[in-house]
């Protein structure tokens, strides 16, 4: 066994999740192999597109906010050591029916955690933010702190970052099939050039996990999205980031979609629809875009947002690894406790990305993280059959 085949950790999948756990190792002064089917900060899986939201008042559970807050602080220290621009503040509401899962999860979680946040009716929206028209019956809670997240250059900051601490990042070279030792300690990773062997695993390979894993009960649907930028039909300066806050939006009846602003002077807003059934694999998934795309889109939008409803300016595909209960999968393998496994992102996990890299960092080397992760357990699923 040649000495550079050898490492503590082996990353495979230099996504978001994979290039944050690969710094956070490289900080501590692990050893590590970071191996990526593709080139570096790629738009083949999930996480491309421009921008990303980040909020803190979580709705879909308040067991998210001590790692979101956790995950600002991470991505602050990233901007300074890199000294690029990654996490722009611009304010974010959530818009629905005062009862609906969106607005009552959000105050939920603010209520919990003391975040600073109002609650806006129609009026108040109309003269806050008249880009957005909302029905008497809707409410918008905004909190300050909301804001997006430059994905492709966190990628690529945490890669540089790895790399700038010693880190071996090959890209291009896919994972062909990996063994772990029964005693606990030890694993080996074939790929086209050859095989590896370190101490601990971490796969985080977002769609491709089925691919990997086929024998781990952990079940995650991939599914097909699409994004939009849309070139507003007068005044594109009214979907600035210093007067547009991100937003998502949960009408009554119709799938949850959300927006964020323009964030350069020649680019577009972005919106997306967050629900959809269009199930994929990485190499079936349809790339193209369908006239029923571009009208679910404006069927959102059209009265809600009607000044954003012009002409397209440019769309991607990008797909979500959907867990049943759209919770994340961040666990060590059943049967191997030196292999870490993050999945199951369910389209709202990179803003995370920060400090899930901290988290598979310390269960690669300590094999137990201080941080709660009970909710992402992988064995919750067997309980179901």
């Amino acid at each position: 066994m040649t000495l550079e085949s050898t490492f503590d950790v082996i990353v495979v999948g230099l996504g978001a999740m994979g290039s944050a756990t690969s710094y956070q190792l490289s900080k501590r002064g692990a050893k590590v192999l970071g191996l990526e089917a593709f080139t570096p900060a790629h738009d083949k899986g999930s996480s491309h597109g421009e921008s990303r939201i980040i909020r803190q008042a979580y709705f879909e559970d308040p067991a998210y906010v001590p790692l979101v807050l956790r995950a600002y602080e991470l991505w602050d220290q990233l901007q300074e050591e890199s000294n690029e621009n990654l996490l722009t503040i611009t304010g974010g509401v959530a818009i629905g029916p005062t009862k609906g899962t969106l607005v009552t999860g959000c105050l939920r979680s603010a209520t919990k955690y003391g975040l600073g946040h109002d609650l806006f009716d129609a009026k108040e929206m109309r003269r806050r933010f008249p880009q957005f028209a909302l029905t008497e019956d809707e409410v918008a809670f905004y909190e300050e702190k909301a804001g997006y997240l430059k994905p492709e250059e966190c990628i690529r900051q945490h890669l540089r970052g790895a790399s700038r601490r010693g880190a071996d990042l090959r890209f291009e070279e896919p994972v062909l099939s990996w063994t772990a030792s029964q005693e606990g300690d030890g694993v080996s990773v074939t790929t086209e050039k050859q095989t590896y062997h370190a101490r601990s695993l971490v796969i985080s390979v977002g769609p491709w996990f089925a691919e990997l894993l086929p024998d781990v009960a952990m079940p995650v649907v991939v599914s097909r999205r699409v994004l939009f930028w849309l070139k507003p039909l007068y005044e594109s300066s009214n979907f600035d980031r210093g007067v547009f806050p991100i937003f998502l939006w949960e009408p009554e009846g119709s799938p949850l979609f959300y927006g964020l602003p323009r964030i350069s002077e020649d680019g577009s807003p972005k919106v997306g629809i967050h629900s959809g059934n269009e199930t994929c694999t990485p190499s079936t998934i349809d790339r193209r875009i369908h006239p029923r795309d571009a009208s679910a889109i404006r069927s959102a939008i059209g009265t809600r947002i009607p000044a954003l409803n012009g002409e397209i300016s440019h769309t991607s595909t990008c797909m979500y690894t959907m867990t049943p209960d759209e919770h994340f999968i961040i666990d060590t393998h059943p049967n191997y406790p030196q292999v870490s496994l993050a999945a199951g992102f369910s389209g709202h996990g990179f803003k995370f990305s920060s400090v899930v890299g901290e988290i598979l960092c310390d269960l690669a080397m300590t094999r137990e993280t201080s941080t709660d992760i009970r909710i992402f357990s992988g064995s919750r699923f067997l309980k179901h059959g």
